[in-house]
């Protein structure tokens, strides 16, 4: 499978509606290819739910929205079991978790609850109601958004769960130039309608079966869990990354590298995806945060620290 062309063909369909932003788009497909799943930080407008029906489209699949709100139950993101008086069973009504991309807007501001719900399906593409399990139709993922300024009545998301997302990252401002050529592109009609499938299901299921196959060095492999250790004894965090975050790393890795058009993954592929897969899961020292350190700021040192292995040619 050629995943370099496949996802190609992707990027340039969403492109057409997202402007200004292949890094956050191909993050967002590298997440798809390793079967994770995104967080989403951003201010409101900025065409967050455009990427992910633009995705979705581009795709062929299918994509259901949650508006996440304090009122917000399980049973209205999983399903639930309904009695039918003629047959006198209950029959299960899936929820809008069954589908291919699920949008979870503004999933601060549900309840813990509810919040929960998501994690089995997140973790292993299922759902269990009522002791019976039901299977999710891949390929699978979660796109959840959230709004960093506006705090009141909003429950954050607890460590767990945010170890739950593959990569966190923001969409941003457009530029000027951008943001006017988003103007022209809207005149007549809306940018969304312009564009069509160019891949299939099973296209996309093939290609995140091929990153699989991507070769990783023993020297990046070694590299990954140094830079992995070295969160969990820097002296300004309180908290480090789990062995979750090496395992992401190393899938993040893959993917990156196959849509780069190669079979083995190089020590640039893990610096790339390092802040996207490893910021939200670091816990800083609260001395550390009056000092406005930010992990970012942390990332950079480790990336200083640890020393990158030297590959040639015969060792990949």
């Amino acid at each position: 499978m050629d995943v370099a062309s496949t996802v190609k063909k992707i990027l340039g369909n969403v492109e057409k509606v997202i402007l200004g932003k292949r890094q956050q788009v191909v993050f967002s497909l590298v997440a798809w290819l390793s079967e994770g799943h995104v967080l989403m930080e951003d201010v409101p407008g900025v065409a967050k739910t455009m990427l992910a029906r633009a995705l979705a489209k581009s795709v062929g699949c299918t994509l259901k929205r949650v508006q996440c709100t304090p009122d917000l139950l399980p049973s209205d993101v999983t399903g639930t079991s309904i009695f039918n008086q003629k047959t006198s069973e209950f029959e299960f009504r899936r929820g809008p978790v069954f589908t291919n991309i699920l949008l979870a807007d503004e999933i601060n501001r549900t309840t813990p609850r509810t919040q929960a719900a998501l994690l089995e399906a997140m973790a292993e593409s299922r759902v269990t109601i009522d002791g019976e399990t039901h299977e999710l139709d891949p390929p699978f993922l979660v796109l959840a958004t959230q709004n960093p300024i506006d705090h009141e009545g909003t429950f954050p998301l607890p460590e767990a769960q945010l170890d739950r997302f593959l990569m966190k990252f923001s969409l941003g401002y457009p530029s000027v130039e951008d943001e006017l050529k988003m103007l022209t592109a809207s005149r007549k009609q809306h940018p969304l309608e312009t564009i069509e499938a160019v891949v299939t299901k099973e296209e996309l299921r093939a290609c995140q079966k091929a990153s699989r196959s991507v070769k990783l060095h023993e020297k990046v492999q070694r590299y990954i869990v140094e830079l992995v250790h070295a969160t969990r004894r820097h002296d300004q965090l309180l908290l480090g990354a789990s062995p979750r975050a090496s395992l992401a790393l190393f899938r993040t890795s893959q993917s990156l590298a196959a849509i780069l058009g190669r079979n083995y993954v190089l020590p640039d592929d893990v610096k790339r995806v390092l802040t996207p897969v490893m910021a939200h899961r670091l816990i800083l020292r609260p001395e550390s945060r009056l000092r406005k350190v930010t992990t970012q700021d942390v990332l950079d040192d480790i990336l200083q620290e640890v020393p990158v292995p030297m590959l040639d040619e015969a060792t990949v």
